[in-house]
């Protein structure tokens, strides 16, 4: 039941952090959304053995938690459910790959090893900056971005009512779970031989109270099309800092700027 009221906190809470105001909250989300997308673009197509190349992207996610005013810990907090998940995927690196890239005293560095940090870093780096376009942009805002690319109107608006309607979801299995608990006091959650009826009970549940909703948007005027918000046209501020981002993700990507900075200090 805790459980269930704080997973409902934290969908109100990643929705106040995008309606405060920053300099990252006041672009274009367009301009966000390109941005992120083309990160995740340039972090996932380094190679697997280029570590050093690779750690430079963290710069951007860093910059931004920094000017937005987001704490870096409240990110890790709500991605703790997922980032295990990511690390997971590399960890067979080591055990396929014996190839030796580095030697340290007596510790041989093998390609396995580089290869799952550098997966494990593509992974974080890239839920990173997701996390940073939700929390920085509101779910009405990055609709109505979408439909300024032509996204097809139904599949923004399914994504506006799955995101917008999760809490109700939630307190529906709010209420069951504890009227279960009324019914089988001093049990730990759900017997397995109940889940089956607890499944098709929210399932019939879900769509009495969707049809209800969707009832009071017909009423309210409701013909199939949102308006979603209300978004200024592009600036001059977006233009830069879209292409000062483009820039510096193609700059980490083809040049050695771990060995030119190297070479700078050492020189």
């Amino acid at each position: 039941m805790n459980k269930l009221f704080h997973a409902q906190s934290e969908l109100r809470e990643m929705d106040a952090l995008a309606a405060e105001h920053s300099p990252i909250h006041a672009l274009h989300p367009l301009c966000k959304l390109f941005s992120t997308i083309l990160y995740i673009c340039v972090v996932v197509s380094f190679p697997k053995y280029n570590f050093s190349g690779l750690v430079m992207m963290v710069l951007y996610p860093i910059i931004v938690f920094q000017v937005s005013g987001i704490p870096v810990s409240l990110c890790f907090y709500k991605l703790r459910i997922v980032l295990p998940l990511v690390c997971a995927v590399g960890l067979a690196n080591p055990f396929l790959d014996h190839t030796p890239l580095l030697q340290l005293g007596t510790i041989t560095v093998t390609g396995g090893v580089v290869s799952m940090v550098t997966l494990m870093l593509k992974g974080l780096f890239s839920l990173m900056a997701s996390f940073l376009l939700i929390a920085t942009t509101s779910i009405d805002a990055l609709c109505a971005a979408l439909r300024r690319l032509h996204v097809p109107g139904i599949l923004t608006t399914l994504l506006l009512l799955t995101y917008r309607y999760i809490g109700v979801m939630l307190e529906e299995v709010s209420v069951m779970t504890e009227a279960y608990s009324l019914r089988a006091p001093g049990q730990k959650g759900i017997h397995i031989s109940a889940w089956g009826s607890f499944l098709g009970q929210l399932l019939m549940r879900s769509m009495d109270r969707a049809e209800e909703l969707y009832g009071s948007m017909v009423l309210r005027g409701f013909n199939g099309n949102f308006f979603y918000a209300d978004i200024s046209p592009f600036c001059l501020r977006d233009v830069l800092y879209l292409a000062i981002c483009g820039a510096a993700f193609l700059c980490a990507r083809f040049y050695d700027l771990p060995g030119l900075l190297g070479s700078l200090f050492v020189g």
